[in-house]
This record gives structure tokens, C-alpha cells and sequence, in this order.
């Protein structure tokens, strides 16, 4: 298993994904989104695994504005618009080789032991 954890220290949900990991002594590695965001192949292989960009996006994040901007862009724009602003996906990202999952969703992980 290599798991990775996307997200950031503010974020409870973070938070509760890295003590679900501790409290199975599964390694992970734990990545700050605000210093070193999803890179652009990362990003995809996360969109491929949940889905979609859509299901990513977090309707309750705080740039409210830069969310609605993205759902207006044309289709081939939205994508490098949200990689620029990371902050509008939902956290946190897990990632274990090709399968990801978006938020806090236990009952996915517990089946990745």
C-alpha cells in the first residue's frame, strides 16, 4: 500500500484521515495542498478514480467566487482553473496507487487494508 494523504493542518477531516491511518499502523505520506498542490497527472489519475472533476470540487469551500467562475469556464479551461486555485477542492485527497477518494470516507479505506 502507498498511501498519500492530500489536504491541510486546518482541516478536520485531515486530521481525522491521518489518525485513521496511525491507528492502523498503515504508512502514509502527508501532503501540505497549500505548499505542493496535486500535480497535473496526479490530479487526473485522483479525477479518473472519483469520477470526475466535479465530484472534487467542494461546494462549502471558503472562494465561493473562484467556485462559480470554474462552473462558467468552457470545459477545457476548468481543469487548468482548478489547478490553479486548489483550495476549491474537497479534502482531503487519498490516494492508494490507482484508487482515490474525496473526503473523509473511512468505510472506503478500512476495504484498501
Amino acid at each position: 500500500m502507498n498511501i498519500q494523504i492530500f489536504g491541510t493542518n486546518k482541516s478536520s477531516d485531515t486530521k481525522k484521515a491521518v489518525r485513521f491511518f496511525k491507528e492502523r499502523n498503515i504508512k502514509f505520506q502527508l501532503v501540505d495542498i497549500k505548499e505542493k498542490g496535486l500535480s497535473k497527472g496526479e490530479f487526473n489519475s485522483v479525477m479518473q478514480a472519483v469520477g470526475g472533476y466535479e465530484n472534487m470540487l467542494d461546494e462549502k469551500c471558503k472562494d465561493s467566487e473562484t467556485l462559480t467562475l470554474i462552473k462558467y469556464l468552457s470545459p477545457e479551461d476548468k481543469i487548468p482553473k482548478i489547478l490553479e486555485n486548489q483550495q476549491v477542492l474537497k479534502l482531503p485527497i487519498v490516494r492508494n496507487g490507482k484508487e482515490a477518494t474525496v473526503g473523509y470516507t473511512p468505510d472506503i479505506w478500512k476495504g484498501w487494508a
